[in-house]
């Protein structure tokens, strides 16, 4: 299994980016998949997942209303888009695949077994 991020980087109060997760060594499609993240000196934070057909999402309420998760199955890709971008925002961002198949709700702790490195967003001006 292999998830490699990529999107980040410095970005602006205000501004927006979107996070990549490229996905391999596994049926993808079979998998909900996260986004976390950890700002420095903090515990990791799920902040988004989304089931394997995509038919239901989750957002923190850290990133609720300025942000939407999305795959394709079909590429194997896994994306964040983040809009008004705050400096609290700043953390290392990484993507995980869910421990369980086919999981069809997203209530209660996420549960993976595969993450990858992490992309460093930085928001600041």
């Amino acid at each position: 299994v292999q998830l490699v991020e990529s999107g980040g980087g410095l970005v602006e109060p205000g501004g927006s980016l979107r996070l990549s997760c490229a996905a391999s060594g596994f049926p993808y499609d079979d998998y909900a998949m996260y986004w976390f993240r950890q700002a420095p000196g903090k515990a990791p934070e799920w902040i988004s997942g989304i089931t394997y057909h995509s038919v239901t999402k989750y957002y923190a309420e850290s990133i609720k209303g300025r942000s939407t998760i999305s795959r394709d199955n079909v590429k194997n890709t896994l994306s964040l888009r983040m809009d008004n971008l705050k400096p609290d925002d700043t953390a290392v961002y990484f993507c995980a695949k869910d421990l369980k198949i086919w999981r069809t709700d997203l209530k209660g702790k996420a549960e993976y077994d595969y993450r990858g490195q992490g992309t460093q967003v930085t928001v600041s001006s």
